[in-house]
């Protein structure tokens, strides 16, 4: 759906009327298209280890235009914090502040990405002080960023280099419009895992992906996505679904595969289909879910149920056919869509909340059950993002809605799509395990 109020407040005399009373001024975020640069203006890599010179000397292969020091009133695309080498709360001070002082400079639509290494391996209570604190340091600096600008974090497990294939799998998302409508995040790299791809307009070719609840809304923008970036897609919806999920398989000249994914042989139709007739399956995204919203107090058994059979019964029992597979070898991905809703929770959405947060679990839980195929399972946990359910909502709770994030709008189907391309990619390979939000940073809940 449209989001009218941020194509009015973008540009001309709405731009200055909503600037003079003081409303919210989103603006039109910088997303991803095909050919167009990663970054538009040079990057600031600040920090003085070894760790932030390897940062810049990758960016400069990648053929952007990179500084080490910042030039007076240079309007700058993006600023890569490296604060990998840590030692007390008090190390953060002055690159954290003079870093700060580039704020000011950053064009819209810039992005500010923080480099440094996971508390939870710290040696000492003062390095995880250190640590810790970018957390909150980063998450702040996202809420005070303007024009579409975001802050994001890759956190590194002890032995990594800054220059890692994840780690620089990370740091390529969060420079580009891929990740336009996610703010405020980690993402940890936990091993050497991974690897950039050949081509970059192309990091899934080769691939097939399974994409389930792909007959509309979000699925369909997946099943999109993947496709765009060289993967052979395998549609699937419910019957019910049939016409909508034959159009999207025809638009992305994959097949399409009937199916209630709730049924016991779900997994095994998926995997066969899959090699039948496509010779392979690499990637398996669950996104098919429903709704049953009410207030606990009114809550029937039915509702519940099913919520819980469809949202995470069925990607278990899915995953556990994918598991003792062994066409679901070779570096495989798992990659399924959780929800704000399992994070901070929603009223009247217990049942949701509860198979959204059975999800995370599931997702943490599982990626040591991958490790010995090399593979990973990560989830995506969207907030409010623009889809026909969405439209559907009264016009003050929908604006209200789209107004309580850092960057003061809703998301798209394609913002989604695209953090869950990224974790599906050979670059995402070192990152298993995680929950990435793709809700522009939502200022409510936890």
């Amino acid at each position: 759906m449209t989001d009218k109020y941020t194509q009015m407040v973008s540009r001309g005399l709405g731009k200055d009327v909503a600037r003079r009373l003081g409303l919210p001024q989103p603006v039109v975020l910088r997303r991803y298209e095909p050919g167009a640069p990663l970054i538009t203006g040079p990057v600031l890599v600040s920090g003085d280890s070894a760790g932030a010179d390897d940062v810049a000397t990758a960016l400069l292969g990648w053929g952007l235009d990179v500084r080490r020091n910042a030039l007076p009133r240079e309007k700058l695309g993006a600023i890569v914090l490296v604060l990998d080498a840590l030692q007390h709360p008090g190390d953060l001070g002055k690159p954290v502040l003079t870093a700060g002082g580039s704020m000011r400079d950053l064009a819209a639509n810039a992005r500010v990405i923080t480099i440094s290494r996971t508390p939870l391996s710290a040696s000492s209570p003062s390095i995880a002080a250190a640590r810790q604190g970018v957390d909150g340091m980063l998450r702040s600096l996202a809420k005070e960023l303007r024009s579409g600008a975001t802050a994001n974090g890759i956190l590194l497990a002890e032995e990594l280099a800054t220059t890692s294939p994840s780690a620089l799998g990370a740091l390529r998302f969060f420079l580009s419009g891929r990740s336009a409508y996610v703010d405020g995040q980690f993402l940890t790299v936990a091993s050497a895992s991974g690897s950039m791809p050949a081509e970059t307009e192309k990091p899934l070719a080769g691939k097939v992906a399974v994409v389930t609840g792909a007959a509309r809304g979000i699925g369909a923008a997946i099943a999109r996505t993947l496709h765009r970036d060289g993967a052979k897609i395998v549609a699937v919806d419910i019957p019910a679904a049939g016409d909508h999920l034959a159009s999207v398989a025809n638009e992305v000249r994959g097949t399409a595969l009937q199916l209630d994914i709730s049924n016991d042989d779900a997994g095994h139709r998926i995997i066969e289909h899959a090699v039948e007739r496509h010779g392979r399956l690499d990637i398996v995204v669950h996104n098919a879910g429903i709704t049953r919203d009410r207030l606990l107090a009114n809550m029937d058994e039915a509702r519940w149920n099913s919520v819980i059979a469809v949202n995470i019964a069925a990607q278990l029992r899915i995953n556990e056919a994918l598991l003792r597979s062994e066409h679901f070898r070779d570096s495989p991905r798992i990659v399924s869509v959780a929800s704000t809703s399992g994070i901070a929770g929603n009223r009247g959405q217990t049942n949701y909340g509860a198979s959204k947060g059975g999800v995370i679990g599931m997702v943490r839980s599982t990626a040591a059950l991958m490790q010995p195929f090399h593979g990973t399972i990560n989830a995506v946990a969207p907030g409010f993002i623009e889809t026909e359910m969405t439209a559907r909502m009264p016009l003050a709770i929908r604006e209200a809605a789209r107004r309580l994030n850092s960057l003061k709008q809703g998301g798209l189907p394609q913002d989604v799509a695209e953090a869950i391309a990224f974790l599906a990619s050979d670059a995402a390979g070192g990152i298993s395990g995680e929950v990435l939000r793709v809700c522009g940073q939502q200022l409510v809940g936890a």
